[in-house]
């Protein structure tokens, strides 16, 4: 309940955003807006409230807050008129070489702004893709220019920068969010759009994601409207992963039928849906773990490890 209040209070869509992709147009536009990593954000609130935000260094899986996390801090610094001329937000990954820290960076940090006292905001995602050539230029920057810039980076690998870096950043790692997250937000956005979700295809949105929330909303969106209405079928159909109806007959066919018979079956299906090998053996595995040991055919399955699942079918389709 308190949950649904929450999500209640984030202001009303603008008329402008009715186009935009579900992702942008129900992005967080407040700190108190986001829905996980409550330890951070409080943690950063009290950076923002004592005026002494460090650099930052957020990392962790896709469609975790990252980016929105920091967007949300930068509108509570500065106020709409002068944001832009005090937030730089650049994706490194389409300027990886050290061009793009000699040039548009350098020159921001460089020079100081007449709309306001304090610092500028640098804003990098995806700075994991980035040379090390272009990282070690960029901690020269920062550690010149830290008097007047901030810098936020962000990535999905910590391991990809370099130890400079992150010795000069206060790192914070932002985990897949938990369905309990997830849900209530899911909930808000089919509430909004007047989606009808069954139980099923809520279910099946979720697990999909695996705690992506940018994902989650792709999905919905997409398989709303590719069908109207989201059901677990449809979810899977839109998302190119195979029916559960499906990965039942791949396993009884594996188990009750002679190699041949079901090495066709399966290829067919396979050929016919278009699905990826991948899907298909993620799928069996959970199934089998699901049931910890699935009784469908005559012979009963017991869990085995991911790799031996891989390792067994790979060995039958290549």
């Amino acid at each position: 309940q308190i949950e649904s209040i929450q999500m209640a209070s984030i202001g009303k869509i603008p008329l402008q955003s009715r186009n935009l992709p579900w992702v942008e147009k129900y992005r967080p536009q407040t700190l108190d807006d986001l829905i996980s990593h409550k330890d951070i954000l409080s943690t950063i609130q009290k950076f923002i409230s004592e005026d002494r935000l460090p650099h930052l260094l957020f990392y962790g899986p896709p469609g975790t807050g990252k980016t929105s996390t920091v967007l949300a801090s930068a509108k509570q610094l500065y106020k709409e008129k002068e944001f832009n001329a005090m937030v730089l937000e650049l994706n490194a990954s389409d300027d990886r070489g050290i061009d793009v820290v000699r040039g548009p960076i350098l020159s921001f940090a460089s020079t100081r702004t007449i709309f306001k006292k304090g610092f500028k905001l640098v804003i990098l995602d995806e700075a994991d893709a980035m040379t090390r050539d272009a990282q070690n230029a960029l901690r020269r920057v920062i550690e010149k220019y830290t008097e007047n810039t901030r810098f936020c980076l962000i990535c999905n690998y910590l391991s990809k920068i370099i130890p400079a870096l992150q010795s000069r950043c206060t790192r914070f790692r932002f985990g897949p969010l938990s369905q309990d997250q997830m849900i209530p937000r899911l909930e808000f956005v089919i509430q909004q759009e007047s989606i009808d979700v069954t139980p099923d295809g809520m279910k099946a949105i979720v697990t999909l994601s695996s705690g992506d929330m940018r994902r989650s909303l792709n999905i919905l969106q997409s398989t709303s409207m590719a069908y109207g209405k989201v059901t677990e079928d449809n979810v899977y159909t839109c998302t190119g992963h195979p029916l559960r109806s499906d990965i039942a007959n791949i396993l009884d066919w594996s188990l009750n039928k002679d190699f041949t018979s079901a090495y066709n079956q399966i290829l067919q299906l396979k050929t016919l849906k278009g699905l990826a090998l991948h899907d298909i053996l993620t799928e069996v595995h959970l199934l089998i773990h699901r049931g910890k040991g699935w009784t469908g055919g005559s012979k009963p399955v017991h869990c085995c490890g991911s790799r031996d699942v891989h390792t067994v079918w790979d060995g039958y389709f290549h």
